[in-house]
């Protein structure tokens, strides 16, 4: 970043950086590194909140 960039557009430039950084990652089948994303997370926590669901209904 360049200092004599505006504030405004410092400040967007590190919400994206942000956005865009992985939470860790996960080793595939393949042995590849996959970086685990707020969507991945996201996710997992609707599966297990649905499985919880359906296990008091049971």
């Amino acid at each position: 970043m360049h200092p004599q960039q505006p504030t405004e557009l410092r400040r967007e430039r590190t919400v994206q950086q942000l956005r865009h950084a992985h939470l860790g990652a996960i080793i595939d089948a393949q042995g590849r590194e996959v970086p685990i994303t707020e969507r991945m997370i996201l996710q997992a926590c609707r599966q297990l909140e649905k499985q919880a669901r359906q296990r008091r209904f049971c």
